[in-house]
């Protein structure tokens, strides 16, 4: 119940893994190893590129899907200090909720003389497309918005949002690039990357069912980004170092078993669950959308008076594993910044949980859950003496 952090790597993907270790040439060596390696890379590439919709050249690889966001990020900041287009301070337009990957970058870039418009999102975490189209200016250089967002499951309009922008850059500007970050979206939504009409796409490999420490950013023919990482020219000299071929491989197998049937299941477990919790208890309160426009494997909820990190704990002592927010941030659980900014009731922030299901999940998982999850909530309000206000 926690695949939003990392969904279980399928046998399959394994395989082709384990297969991709046993080819020990290095991809930009010219020799037989080198060349076989180089073939096995280029095809890789090819997969991915189909499954956005992409031209092969406009697939880089990286080692996570935060490693990519900041190359985006950080990428397309750089090229626009070094082209010194514009008179005035650069402007990023993001949201309040994005993943840490994406605020701490753009953060950083606003310490750096960068200005930045935080998006705001209403009580279930949408963004107003209204309010991203009064924030655009001529200097805005950059827009980055998630397609859903990793605590909540929030599916925000990321059609709207390039259609506005493709319509501003009719006006003769040259900006604002878009970046979509699709980490959480990659096994659920359709991820054509012409019609989200992106710029740059970043997804990883570990939320999909392929291998840790691979990532992807999609970067759109023409569009110049600076690199992070230096030394060879690897990935058209914008991610430098020997390629991580096994998991390359790994990825490339995943988004193979991608099943458009499963976001079906999940949403008739995710409803069930989500209605089970409701006649359990009442007090108990659903983060994000109701159900329209939510990750189909996403369940968020607050429980009042008790705080995430000890249902976290119970919950594990019962096998069972889930989350609070952003698997990135720390071990440490603190209140959901997401939460904050959504609006959410101050006696909702300490005690959020997050279950997020997958292929894996069943409906005898739910079950378990339902059955363990009122007896935690039940011993720990003893426990600390929570008293029920009626």
């Amino acid at each position: 119940m926690d695949n939003a952090a990392a969904a279980p790597t399928e046998s399959r993907v394994r395989k082709e893994a384990d297969r991709g270790m046993k080819i020990c040439g290095n991809p930009s060596s010219f020799n037989d190893s080198g060349r076989k390696a180089a073939n096995e890379l280029t095809g890789a590439r090819l997969k991915v590129a189909r499954f956005l919709g992409a031209h092969p050249e406009e697939i880089i690889f990286a080692g996570s899907g935060s490693e990519a966001n900041n190359l985006a990020i950080f990428g397309v900041a750089k090229v626009n200090q070094k082209l010194q287009i514009l008179n005035s301070k650069p402007h990023i337009i993001t949201t309040k909720i994005e993943h840490p990957s994406v605020l701490e970058p753009i953060k950083q870039l606003e310490k750096n003389g960068f200005e930045v418009t935080y998006l705001s999102a209403d009580r279930e975490g949408f963004i107003d497309p209204e309010e991203f189209l009064n924030a655009l200016r001529p200097e805005t250089v950059l827009v980055s918005v998630m397609y859903a967002n990793n605590e909540i499951g929030t599916i925000e309009p990321v059609n709207k949002i390039g259609k506005i922008i493709g319509s501003f850059r009719k006006k003769g500007a040259m900006f604002p690039l878009f970046h979509v970050d699709a980490c959480q979206a990659a096994g659920y939504l359709n991820m054509n990357v012409n019609s989200l009409q992106s710029d740059l796409l970043t997804f990883n490999g570990s939320k999909i069912g392929g291998p840790g420490g691979v990532g992807v950013l999609y970067l759109r023919r023409g569009t110049e980004i600076s690199p992070l990482i230096l030394g060879g020219g690897q990935e058209r000299g914008l991610r430098a170092g020997t390629e991580n071929l096994p998991a390359i491989l790994g990825l490339a197998k995943a988004i193979e078993l991608i099943d458009i049937k499963e976001s079906a299941r999940l949403i008739k477990l995710r409803d069930f669950f989500i209605n089970k919790i409701r006649e359990m208890d009442p007090g108990i309160k659903l983060n994000g959308p109701t159900r329209k426009d939510r990750l189909p494997n996403n369940i968020n909820i607050s429980i009042p008076g008790l705080d995430s990190e000890n249902l976290l704990l119970e919950l594990d002592k019962h096998g069972i594993h889930a989350g609070s927010g952003s698997a990135c941030t720390s071990r440490a659980v603190e209140p959901s910044h997401v939460l904050k900014a959504i609006g959410a009731d101050k006696k909702y922030l300490l005690g959020a949980l997050r279950f997020s299901m997958g292929k894996e999940t069943t409906k005898n998982d739910i079950d378990y859950v339902l059955k363990i999850l009122p007896k935690i909530i039940s011993d720990l309000k003893k426990r600390y003496k929570i008293i029920e206000k009626t």
